[in-house]
């Protein structure tokens, strides 16, 4: 990555940082952006991993809690951001090769960084993980970017439903090889099996080697995230429609997908590890009305005085990411005491001394060290900030 302290790309590789005053520039999505990292930081790095208010967790399997929303409203960003950055490109007709040359480029990055994720600190390539968050945010870019631009508003929604039903079909429909009928089960689903076929197990995420949440197969469906994303920042650039009327539209438009992931959940349930088709929609329909509100008060009525932690952690996302799962990790390498004779890394050394014993409640002293983190990031990113420091894929 490279620094600089002018206009530049966003730490997602998509979006513009200019001044919100120039036109087209939506203070709504860098907004978004941040508050939806700041409980991605939040729900990665409880002080204690036994103690967790349930919100705060994802759901087991089927079923959404407000932990399993902020990923799909992350690739719902990207798919916004990537019209922001390329609308002109391609309205600008001629050839795009240099232009899918640098978001190629900026999606292997990202896969990279996720693969230095994987492997630090042991750098065990025997079994690294291959897929992964930055990974998978890398695919829905890199696919996105040139869905969106090679074909239609139209062309860009029929594939977005495509996406849904085939995945649907596969999932539901197609007999496992080895385990028999479709299912939808952790380890005997096709998507898993696909996995294990492509990757093997060593290779897969840790906690189980038999299946991976950002699995290969999942890829389809979350390409149809980032479309809807994507589709969403075609309606806001409509020059021809007034802002009352986009932010009404969005609104119901996304109480509609929602509406419609809730009716598919009893065929096709809600499951983020599996990314299901009614998972995408109910997701997508709430980052759409969540948008279409941080729209309408930050860029139509201009409140944007609370905006700036958000701001702070939005322009360096992907960078705030990295370094908190890198820092976690090279805690952990330090061996200390801990109260009742256990040994813990660095991190959970200075939760065990400097935090825990404030509170009665375990569940909240939980929170207050993952809140303690947050705010030490946020001091960090808002000295950049104010430098005009960011760092871009």
């Amino acid at each position: 990555m490279n620094t600089t302290t002018q206009a530049a790309l966003d730490t997602t590789g998509t979006t513009p940082l200019i001044e919100a005053s120039q036109p087209g520039r939506l203070i709504s999505l860098d907004v978004f952006r941040g508050l939806t990292v700041m409980a991605m930081i939040l729900v990665n790095n409880p002080g204690d991993w036994g103690h967790i208010y349930p919100p705060l967790e994802h759901a087991e399997w089927n079923g959404c809690t407000p932990t399993d929303l902020i990923f799909p409203f992350f690739l719902f960003i990207v798919g916004v951001s990537l019209v922001y950055a390329l609308d002109g490109v391609k309205r600008r007709g001629g050839p795009q090769g240099a232009t899918l040359g640098r978001v190629a480029r900026r999606a292997a990055v990202l896969f990279g960084l996720g693969l230095l994720l994987s492997l630090y600190p042991k750098f065990d390539f025997s079994v690294v993980r291959i897929m992964g968050v930055l990974q998978r945010i890398a695919l829905v870019f890199f696919g996105c970017s040139v869905i969106f631009l090679n074909t239609s508003r139209r062309t860009q929604l029929w594939l977005a439903a495509a996406f849904l039903i085939g995945y649907a079909v596969l999932m539901q429909l197609v007999p496992v090889p080895g385990f028999g009928p479709a299912n939808l089960e952790p380890t005997t689903n096709l998507g898993a099996w696909l996995d294990r076929l492509v990757f093997s197990e060593p290779h897969l995420w840790k906690q189980s080697r038999t299946w991976d949440p950002e699995g290969l197969l999942g890829t389809l469906p979350a390409l149809a995230t980032g479309l809807l994303g994507a589709l969403t920042a075609q309606w806001l650039r409509r020059p021809d429609r007034e802002p009352a009327a986009k932010v009404a539209w969005l609104f119901i438009a996304g109480g509609g997908l929602a509406l419609l992931g809730l009716s598919w959940h009893p065929w096709f349930p809600i499951n983020k590890a599996l990314w299901s088709s009614s998972y995408v929609l109910y997701t997508g329909g709430l980052a759409m009305a969540g948008l279409a509100a941080l729209y309408w008060i930050c860029d139509v009525q201009g409140y944007r005085a609370w905006t700036r932690p958000a701001l702070v952690y939005g322009v360096n996302a992907i960078l705030v990411f990295c370094l908190s799962a890198l820092l976690s990790r090279t805690f952990g390498l330090f061996k200390l005491a801990l109260p009742g004779g256990k040994t813990g890394g660095l991190k959970e050394w200075l939760y065990e001394w400097g935090v825990a014993p404030h509170f009665a409640d375990p569940r909240t002293a939980s929170l207050v060290g993952a809140v303690t983190l947050i705010s030490i990031w946020y001091f960090i990113l808002s000295w950049m900030y104010k430098k005009g420091v960011v760092l871009k894929v």
